[in-house]
C-alpha cells in the first residue's frame, strides 16, 4: 500500500501545479479496501502542505469512520466515505477550492448546458449543492444529493468535487470542471450564453457512453 500512498501524494501535488489548489486547501482520496472492509480508503491528512507529505502521513479510513495512522484525516473525510459507499464507480475523489469553480459556487449557481462537455460529468448540468458547514454530515448529505447521477458538482460557498475510476481520471475531471467554470464565467461577462437544448444534450450523453474507450 506504500506505492498507492505515494501515487496519492503525487496526484495531490499535481493539483497545485495545475492551479486547482493553493496551500493546504482541498483534499484527495483513493479507494483502498482492507481485508473484509470494501469501503476503506486512503485520504490526505488535515492541514498539511502537500509538498511536505510522506507516505506515512496518508491516513486510512474504514467504512465506519475509524482512522488509522499518525495523522488526522482531512476534515472532509465524511463525504469521501459516503460517496464511496454510494457509488461503486468511484475509485478516487478530488475536492478543490479552484478559483473559477469556487467563484461560481459562491453564487450558488448550477452550470447549465452552455457547452457540450458538461455531459462529461453525466448530465445536462453541473449542480451546486446546498450549503452546509465544512466537515459535517450535513455537507456530506448535500454532496450526495448534488452529485446524484453525476461524477462532479459544486459545493455552495466552498469549491468543487469530482470522482473518477482512479487518481488520474479524478485529476483530469477536476481540470475539466475548472476549465468549464472559467469558460462559463468568461462567456457570462459578454452576455447570457446560448444553451444547448435537451435533445442535443441527450445525443451528446449517448455519445459520451463510449467516450475515451479504445478498441
Amino acid at each position: 500500500m506504500v506505492e498507492l500512498r505515494q501515487r496519492l501524494i503525487d496526484c495531490a501535488r499535481r493539483m497545485g501545479d495545475l492551479g486547482l489548489n493553493r496551500g493546504t486547501a482541498g483534499n484527495l482520496s483513493v479507494r483502498a479496501p482492507a481485508a473484509g472492509e470494501p469501503g476503506g480508503f486512503l485520504i490526505t491528512p488535515s492541514g498539511m502542505a502537500y509538498d511536505a507529505l510522506q507516505p506515512g502521513d496518508i491516513v486510512h479510513v474504514r467504512p465506519d469512520g475509524v482512522a488509522s495512522g499518525c495523522r488526522q484525516p482531512s476534515s472532509e473525510w465524511r463525504f469521501h466515505r459516503d460517496l464511496y459507499a454510494r457509488r461503486a464507480d468511484a475509485g478516487a475523489i478530488l475536492h478543490a477550492h479552484s478559483p473559477f469553480a469556487t467563484s461560481l459556487a459562491c453564487l450558488r449557481r448550477d452550470i447549465p448546458a452552455f457547452h457540450y462537455m458538461i455531459a462529461r460529468f453525466g448530465g445536462d448540468s453541473l449542480r451546486c449543492s446546498d450549503y452546509a458547514t465544512f466537515g459535517t454530515q450535513e455537507l456530506s448529505a448535500a454532496v450526495l444529493r448534488a452529485i446524484d447521477g453525476r461524477c462532479g458538482c459544486l459545493l455552495a460557498n466552498h469549491g468543487m468535487l469530482v470522482f473518477g475510476r482512479d487518481l488520474p481520471q479524478a485529476l483530469a475531471l477536476g481540470v475539466e470542471l475548472e476549465a468549464l467554470c472559467e469558460q462559463y464565467w468568461r462567456a457570462c461577462q459578454l452576455a447570457p450564453p446560448v444553451l444547448l437544448d435537451s435533445a442535443e444534450m441527450a445525443r451528446v450523453l449517448a455519445k459520451f457512453a463510449g467516450y475515451g474507450q479504445q478498441s
